[in-house]
């Protein structure tokens, strides 16, 4: 099972990887003269404009909210997690539709001082950038704020014992010990800027995603797709192998919390900014954007509300739920497994199997695809049946499991770790070994890991849009993908209703990781 898995990672790679030996020369060279070279420009930028932005958020929300006590701190502790909820796409076209010249802010403006008011291109680089960062800065918020919370409540004392203020403590003390819990974040970032489609195709902003799916839609060559594909890799794999290195040469050990004094008390001026700083984050990354989805939703409620909304609501229910039973069930197996047979073959599959969700969707996508549709030409010489393996609900599932596997094997392997040898051990002397020791012992104790596994895996399949918009067969539409649609021909409002039901079932692992924050140590 395990070595089922990791080929499921690596026959996609290989086709992707593999396309350069039949390559399609006529498009792959208008490619390579006329969009490689921008889209590479386009994607650097965006990485590292998102990269900056999210750590400067992400580490200074962590620090004000683990280390410092001021007007609204318990509130926004969580509530700055929020955006979690919100896809980059959907917080895309809320920010279009309101601050475009057409849109009510600059039409408020205009109308406020009786002239034009100059006012920057919300469909830019910055643009783009700026709602990717509110979209993603809670995966580098939420380690670091960990990692100040485990530091202990003795650190800042020690600083200041040694003649550090406050923020020259943060800066020499704190800020280098959370380091890696940082750096984890950001390559969290990293992989999801370079996976994201959505949000740069709403702003029109072209990136090796965007490129892919032209060259395949467009262009009608999938061959110049895998090409473009598989220059994406080459960064992802880089950024997998800087993580091992890093992951592997250092050890740091966690500072629990001590007596000591408290948080940090901000006063006057200072307090006031810090809650204003908090305030207007989350503001822009989750209140706005939800308040305004749901007035454009209570607007169109009753012209939308209608038999083909719940089909793309019955569709995507579908689909999460039957993707999110099948990885919870091979993440499962694939745990258990590597438990009973730690040896070196096992483990190398397992962490392979893994490493399907570093690849984009647009990766997985057109990996899948080109095998399935080469075996639906043999079957069809062969039986002269009409199959179209490529774009059935079952390859839909495919590509969402080598996705989304790593999503589930974190909860599981964490909640196996509570099955001592000695458990084991007894179950085997009782004559319960195998699958049945898995169903009968092992799944009642991680039966907490796998409700949260299901949970994340929903909301991720519920969210996904590449991987959906491409390989689906014909009228299988989704709410991601009646999304895509409406925002392709501008219709943000109309796009609100779907973008309402996918933001609500997104706040369900939002709030699990709430609820499980709750135990981690405070001061």
């Amino acid at each position: 099972m395990v070595l089922v898995a990791a080929a499921l990672v690596l026959i996609p790679l290989a086709i992707v990887v593999g396309a350069h030996l039949s390559p399609d020369d006529e498009v792959w060279s208008h490619i390579r003269e006329h969009v490689l070279g921008r889209v590479t420009v386009n994607t650097v930028w965006l990485v590292a404009g998102v990269v900056l932005i999210t750590s400067m958020l992400g580490t200074g929300l962590a620090w004000l909210t683990a280390a410092c006590e001021f007007p609204g701190r318990r509130f926004f502790d969580w509530a700055l997690l929020l955006p979690m909820a919100m896809p980059g796409y959907v917080v895309g076209f809320v920010m279009i539709g309101l601050f475009e010249f057409a849109g009510p802010i600059q039409s408020l403006l205009r109308g406020m001082f009786d002239t034009e008011v100059a006012f920057p291109e919300i469909r830019s680089r910055g643009g783009v950038i700026l709602v990717l960062s509110l979209v993603l800065y809670p995966y580098v918020y939420l380690l670091a704020r960990n990692a100040f919370l485990t530091q202990g409540r003795h650190l800042l004392e020690v600083a200041r014992s040694l003649g550090c203020r406050p923020a020259r403590g943060f800066f020499r003390v704190a800020l280098p010990m959370a380091r890696p819990w940082i750096v984890a974040g950001l390559l969290l970032v990293v992989m999801e800027t370079l996976a994201d489609f959505g949000t740069v195709a709403a702003f029109n902003y072209d990136t090796y995603t965007t490129a892919i799916y032209k060259a395949w839609f467009d262009l009608f060559s999938i061959q110049s797709a895998l090409q473009l594909a598989s220059v994406l890799i080459v960064p992802v794999l880089l950024l997998l192998w800087f993580n091992e290195r890093i992951g592997g040469r250092k050890r740091f050990e966690t500072i629990g919390p001590a007596n000591g004094p408290g948080r940090l008390q901000l006063t006057g001026w200072q307090a006031v900014a810090a809650t204003l700083f908090v305030a207007i984050v989350w503001f822009a990354a989750f209140a706005l954007p939800f308040a305004q989805l749901l007035i454009w939703a209570a607007g169109h409620l009753t012209t939308d509300l209608d038999m083909r909304f719940l089909r793309y609501v019955a569709n995507s229910l579908l689909l999460a739920s039957s993707g999110a039973a099948t990885v919870c069930l091979l993440a499962t197996l694939i745990a258990y497994a590597a438990r009973q047979r730690p040896d070196a073959l096992t483990r190398g599959a397992a962490r392979v199997a893994t490493l399907g969700y570093a690849l984009p969707g647009t990766v997985l996508a057109v990996g899948i695809f080109v095998p399935l549709a080469g075996l639906s030409r043999v079957l069809n010489e062969m039986t002269g049946a009409q199959l179209l393996l490529q774009t059935t609900v079952i390859t839909m599932l495919l590509a969402y499991t080598v996705r989304f596997l790593a999503v589930a094997m974190q909860p599981v392997q964490t909640h196996l770790l509570r099955v001592t040898p000695n458990i084991d051990a007894a179950s085997r002397i009782l004559g319960v070994s195998g699958l049945r020791m898995l169903s009968r012992v092992h799944l009642p104790i991680v039966k907490g890991g796998l409700l949260t596994a299901f949970a994340l895996v929903f909301v991720d399949i519920m969210k996904e849009m590449p991987i959906t918009l491409m390989t689906r067969p014909a009228g299988w539409d989704t709410l991601a993908v009646r999304v895509f649609e409406m925002t392709a021909e501008g219709h943000w409002q109309r796009a609100a209703l779907p973008a309402v039901a996918i933001v609500a079932t997104g706040l369900v692992p939002v709030l699990l990781i709430i609820w499980r924050s709750a135990d981690a140590p405070r001061r």
